[in-house]
């Protein structure tokens, strides 16, 4: 398998250490190949290898180390290439190679065996860098010291044909008539008339053809010429009469008066085009190379550079240079780069040396390589005369020494780093804390650390040789060797945990960790067996606060309902004997004062009951479309007689609302109860403010409430500039029985009930609370899909309905409730038929009988009260149903419960309440027949 940067071969990584990371991430080329297996296959490129040479990693696996070799590659090469593997000893060689894409490039391979602690060579390292620009220069400098000669005999060509055929062209400038004379090869070079230019022309005829780049460089020099300069010598740039455009090179001086007056400026020029665009050749040729040129000429005091050379040296571009100054810029223990030939020794044909730029301070390595031009006469003492030339050309080296020097150091520190690798390996071995042992491939434990003999009691030896499954525990046993086989399928193990047994015969916890090298496993196990004990502990001690937490809630809850119920019992029980005493005596005036104080106490114990339902999310609701402006604002009169003078009533409805869904009588009374609740916390009188308005509840806000869900909702806010509540008590104000009343003055179901409510119907409860400044709770109602809102209100019941003789059966398992029921509907006018249970009432829906009107418990023994509806609904399929139910947890939500020509009525109910669901009931039976 190819390994990648950063996956080195976890062998040689510790044979090598830290300075193969370094090498790795150096920029340098590098590849590793296996020595030990036939044909030198690869087994490591990094990403500069891959830039290199355009092959992604995974192309090269398991290739042998020619594979890129270009089919016109020198046999030789690559033959000591294998003999110098075969003898295992370094070398360096300059190979041909073909890159992904096609192209071939020189590729200078340095290859380094690797040696471990044995003098055994498992790999060997090797450097690739793209030396086809080096070996270019040698060849540019080879084209350059032609090019020069070249360059010269065109000089002496060019200047022999001015001489003798008449190549160059003459001008004769007249100062003071204004007037220029000149040849037929200026006027050809100008692209002039002939005629014309021989006969004179005006002076500017002279500046008009040069081009415009050059224009005014040239009016400068000939301005200097015309107030004292001596020499005129420019090259520039004509352009012809066809468009083009002809580099000439001008040489000319002024005659003058005895009072220094240019009275003529007269001058030759040639034609150097062919000579411009060698230079620029070789001007690119050398920056594209990173090659600088120099030539020095024995005797003189300056050399003749190239842009490229002062470049390299860090000097600002010129043609030629003081040997001192060239000189300066070399390091100190290096020799210098220019040396006097006077004593006939000549510089060597390739040397390095530093230098220190001096814009940077930078340190840099450069190559120089050139030869001698033996020009010159030596004289009687053998010293060589004027005209001995150097010429050479320099380059940067700076990355290659760089990668040489590390290959050094590497090389130098391989076998005291692989030394110290294996103790701090061994180190680590024999004092971890931890269980380490090495797994073959059979689950067979090759090697184990001393750690198993103070955590499992076994010594070394009794663990090498055995199955790894032999020390788990029997309940174990099947996910530990799917596991095992999962690691040993390159599927590593992160904190995988199993019991092992100790050699004792106890238990220990393991928590394991694996990685795969090869055809082994090598894992580590760290002790949990403590952590267990107190992640137990602590589940014990949890469960223990958590039912003290229960037992808690019962007794407040027992307590509380305890004094409620005896308060309210004791009105209904004592009133009650006070009316049978009374009748008695016959003294029947006055019993309606008892009577209502008894119904008072049963219907105060019926709300009670029905806000233990509400808090417990089952009691029976309703949800229907609700105008909740409508609503508020038929409760503003109730609501102020119950607030009082003192306390200030605001409504704020917001305009367009629309209809909320839920249960309106359950809505009536959790903002009747919020209202007293505010009334409570104003002792000295406030502002109590209800307000009505559209919501939208974000992702964001539904995710921090368990079951809410974002959208849009109806808001109802109630607040009030009362005393408020610290965050201890807001954060305790939903919890049941929680309450900061006097003992008997509340039972800490109010806030809990309404909190049930509106969860149950799909909304959301919000409190917002601040000591001395008031508290606003916020109810969050579901918007409803349709638009048949109704208002919803507070009613009285009216008169009584009385029935005509309609048959109804009554199915009720309380013996005390069914003869109630039965009574009153004797009174009210209906033939009554009774059942204690479903199966009971069964035999009389298949009977023959007429049946007008099914009254059913829902909570029936059996057979309930809404299969009992279904059966009979299969018999008598236009069966009207009346349910009684006073908590059933399958009939929490009507409209999930109730179908067509069904109703439902909550136990304890009145009898006019009873009365009326039953003749409405009816009358939709009639209508519809």
């Amino acid at each position: 398998m190819m390994e990648r940067e950063g996956s080195v071969p976890t062998e040689l990584r510790a044979l090598c250490g830290p300075l193969l990371d370094t090498l790795v991430q150096s920029g340098m080329a590098l590849t590793i190949t296996d020595h030990r297996r036939p044909g030198e296959p690869l087994v490591f490129a990094n990403p500069a290898f891959e830039r290199l040479t355009g092959h992604a990693a995974g192309d090269l696996a398991g290739r042998p180390f020619g594979f890129l070799a270009a089919a016109d590659a020198d046999p030789a090469v690559l033959s000591g290439i294998e003999q110098a593997l075969a003898a295992c000893r370094a070398l360096t060689a300059d190979l041909r190679v073909v890159r992904r894409d096609g192209s071939v490039f020189w590729d200078r391979v340095r290859l380094t065996p690797v040696l471990d602690a044995q003098g055994i060579a498992p790999y060997v390292l090797w450097t690739h860098s793209d030396q086809t620009l080096e070996l270019a220069r040698l060849e540019v400098e080879a084209e350059l010291t032609a090019s020069r000669q070249a360059l010269a005999d065109a000089k002496e060509r060019a200047r022999l044909a001015q001489v003798v055929g008449g190549t160059a062209g003459a001008w004769e400038w007249d100062v003071a008539s204004g007037r220029l004379y000149a040849d037929a090869r200026f006027a050809e070079l100008y692209g002039l008339d002939p005629v014309e230019a021989g006969n004179g022309l005006p002076t500017d005829a002279f500046f008009d053809s040069i081009h415009t780049d050059d224009r005014m460089r040239i009016r400068i020099a000939v301005a200097g010429v015309m107030h004292g300069a001596d020499v005129f010598a420019k090259d520039y740039r004509v352009v012809g009469r066809d468009g083009a455009v002809h580099w000439v090179s001008a040489r000319g001086s002024a005659d003058r008066l005895a009072d220094g007056t240019a009275c003529r400026f007269r001058g030759v020029l040639a034609d150097v085009t062919e000579q411009k665009r060698v230079e620029e050749q070789l001007r690119v040729a050398q920056t594209a190379g990173g090659v600088g040129t120099f030539e020095y000429i024995s005797g003189f005091g300056t050399v003749s550079v190239s842009e490229q050379f002062c470049l390299l040296l860090g000097l600002h571009p010129t043609t030629a240079l003081p040997v001192r100054t060239v000189n300066a810029v070399v390091h100190p223990d290096d020799a210098p780069l220019i040396t006097s030939m006077d004593s006939g020794e000549t510089a060597p044909p390739y040397r390095e040396f530093r230098v220190r730029r001096p814009d940077t301070g930078e340190v840099r390595w450069l190559a120089q390589r050139g030869e001698h031009r033996r020009d010159g006469q030596r004289d009687r003492d053998g010293r060589q005369g004027p005209g001995s030339r150097f010429i050479g050309v320099i380059y940067d080296i700076t990355a290659s020494k760089d990668a040489e020097e590390k290959l050094r150091q590497f090389a130098e520190t391989l076998e005291a780093r692989v030394e110290e690798r294996t103790r701090e390996r061994d180190r680590v071995w024999n004092n971890s804390r931890d269980l380490l042992v090495i797994i073959g491939a059979d689950g067979v434990c090759r090697s184990a650390s001393p750690s198993w003999t103070a955590i499992l009691g076994y010594d070394v030896d009794e663990v090498k040789g055995r199955q790894v499954q032999g020390f788990v525990h029997p309940e174990d046993l099947a996910v530990t060797e799917d596991a095992l086989s999962g690691a040993i399928h390159d599927q590593n193990l992160t904190n995988f945990e199993n019991r092992l047994l100790h050699k004792d015969g106890s238990l220990r916890w393991v928590s394991w960790n694996t990685s795969k090298e090869g055809d082994l496993v090598y894992a580590y196990g760290r002790d949990i067996t403590e952590d267990k004990q107190r992640a137990d502990t602590l589940r014990q001690t949890e469960e223990q606060l958590r039912q003290a937490q229960k037992m808690e809630a019962v007794g407040q809850l027992t307590g509380g309902l305890a004094h409620d119920f005896n308060n309210m019992l004791m009105g209904v029980i004592g009133g009650l004997d006070i009316v049978r005493r009374r009748i008695s005596q016959g003294r029947l005036s006055d019993l309606d004062r008892f009577m209502d104080a008894s119904m008072a106490s049963a219907q105060r114990a019926a709300a009670l009951t029905h806000r233990l339902l509400a808090f417990s999310r089952q009691q029976s609701l309703d949800p229907k479309p609700i105008d909740v402006n409508g609503l508020v604002r038929s409760m503003e009169d109730l609501l102020r007689r119950t607030l009082g003078e003192q306390i200030e009533l605001r409504v704020g409805m917001a305009e367009n609302l629309v209809a909320a869904r839920s249960d309106a009588n359950q809505l009536e009374s959790a903002i009747l109860n919020l209202a007293i609740n505010a009334r409570d916390a104003m002792p000295d009188g406030g502002i109590l403010t209800i307000e009505t308005g559209r919501a939208t509840l974000d992702r964001a806000y539904a995710a921090r409430h368990d079951g809410l869900t974002a959208g849009d909702y109806i808001m109802i806010r109630v607040s009030d500039t009362g005393m408020g509540m610290p965050p201890d008590v807001v954060a305790k104000a939903f919890d049941p029985f929680f309450t900061t009343k006097p003992i008997g003055q509340g039972t800490g179901l109010g806030l809990s009930m309404i909190y049930g409510f509106v969860k149950q119907t799909g909304g959301h409860v919000r409190i917002d609370s601040e000591m001395w400044r008031g508290t606003a709770i916020t109810l969050y109602l579901p918007c409803d899909g349709g638009d048949d809102a109704h208002e919803a209100g507070m009613a009285g019941m009216g008169e009584t309905p009385e029935g005509a003789g309609e048959i109804v059966l009554v199915v009720e398992d309380d013996e005390s409730v069914r003869l109630l029921v039965l009574d009153v509907l004797q009174e009210l006018g209906y033939t009554a038929l009774h059942a204690a249970d479903g199966r009971g009432a069964l035999s009389v829906i298949e009977s023959s009988s007429q049946i007008d009107l099914l009254i059913t418990d829902v909570g029936l023994p059996g057979l309930n009260g809404r299969q009992l509806a279904e059966i009979a609904r299969r018999r008598r399929p236009d069966l009207p149903v009346l349910f009684v139910t006073g908590y059933a947890a399958n009939a929490a939500v009507r409209g999930d419960f109730l179908d067509e020509g069904m109703d439902m009525v909550m136990k304890p109910f009145a009898m006019d309440e009873l009365a009326a669901k039953i003749r409405g009931i009816l009358e939709v039976r009639q209508r519809t027949f």
